[in-house]
């Protein structure tokens, strides 16, 4: 999971670029396997740093999708969940609406059965089975990293999406911006 997975707000500027260059100055030559290792460590940490400083962001927000039929479709899943306000919105407000969550795996076409679907927020499966689960008040929202799992039952593959949530900061510098 490095920058192809994280997902502020769902657009692309023209300052969304990530280069890398190497002219072997330094003389070493780590094995493939090693510098690909260090290299993914690199831009993971990186892309968390870049959603942890993302605009008017309060919460850091992993969107954890297991039991996929495909990694598509868990990176899919993820994806609308991170892209949907009404989902951004309720994290923000300490809301942990799993209905927000249904209704963004909803408009996929990931293979899932809705009766299926578990939620949980970070660590409290608020939906079971597509139905109401734990409840909700038992989910803590005040810090500021928050873990979403959704399980859809439907495979073994996994991807998370990282994004934040959508705060009145966000909206006033992105109002108040001009160029």
């Amino acid at each position: 999971m490095t920058f192809d997975r994280a997902d502020s707000d769902g657009c692309m500027s023209t300052n969304d670029t990530v280069l890398l260059l190497s002219s072997g100055a330094s003389g070493v030559a780590p094995k493939p396997t090693e510098f690909k290792a260090g290299l993914t460590q690199v831009c993971a940490s990186l892309a968390e740093q870049l959603i942890a400083d993302a605009e008017g962001a309060h919460h850091e927000i992993a969107i954890e999708v297991v039991g996929a039929a495909s990694e598509r479709d868990a990176e899919i899943v993820g994806r609308e969940v991170a892209r949907s306000n009404l989902f951004k919105c309720a994290i923000f407000g300490a809301d942990p609406n799993w209905g927000r969550v249904l209704s963004a795996v909803g408009v996929t076409d990931a293979k899932f059965d809705p009766d299926q679907l578990d939620v949980a927020f970070n660590g409290i499966q608020v939906c079971r089975g597509g139905q109401i689960g734990e409840d909700r008040s038992l989910v803590d929202l005040k810090a500021r990293r928050v873990h979403v799992l959704i399980d859809l039952h439907a495979g073994e593959a996994t991807a998370t999406i990282l994004t934040t949530d959508l705060t009145y900061d966000y909206v006033k510098e992105n109002a108040e911006y001009s160029s």
